[in-house]
């Protein structure tokens, strides 16, 4: 069974992909922000949720890839215990772990993209571009975090559906 967890600060993409993924794959999508948004709206805690959301994300896609169906989860993962959460629920469950890391390195696109953005979650707010760009975000490092496939969406998600593909065939 595949987790796949795509990565990277808000406005990069990850939703775009992710949907695009699960869609061509059969896989469940597991949005973060979704079940953030939850939280919020039952009066469970404030934005930033943190912690909770990514617990209740973690014991989801866990039921899941244990009853067979593979996961994409779309995630922040802004500091190095969310990563490694991720790693622990794939050896916990046997999942085969891939990670995508995206970033847009056009800071003008990017930010386009984040003031552009409209919530379609009852319950979540979208970040600022103050927020996105400089809201906290551990630089990634394949020691500590593990590897991952790092990729630029700054001309756009959709010709790279192929090499998130191409990155969870099996091999």
């Amino acid at each position: 069974m595949t987790l796949v967890v795509l990565a990277g600060r808000p406005g990069t993409g990850k939703t775009t992909l992710s949907r695009l993924r699960a869609a061509r794959l059969g896989a469940a999508l597991l949005r973060v922000d979704a079940v953030e948004a939850v939280v919020v709206r039952c009066g469970l805690a404030e934005p930033p949720v943190g912690v909770v959301g990514y617990a209740v994300a973690h014991e989801v896609a866990a039921s899941t890839v244990r009853v067979g169906t593979p996961v994409v989860v779309d995630a922040v993962n802004p500091v190095p215990e969310a990563r490694a959460g991720w790693i622990g629920l794939a050896a916990e469950t046997g999942a085969r772990l891939v990670v995508v890391e995206l970033t847009t390195a056009d800071a003008a696109e990017h930010r386009r993209r984040v003031e552009a953005r409209v919530s379609d979650l009852d319950g979540l707010t979208v970040p600022t571009w103050q927020q996105a760009s400089e809201g906290d975000y551990v630089p990634w490092s394949e020691e500590r975090d593990g590897p991952r496939l790092m990729l630029d969406t700054s001309a756009g998600v959709e010709a790279l559906v192929t090499q998130v593909l191409e990155a969870c065939a099996p091999g």
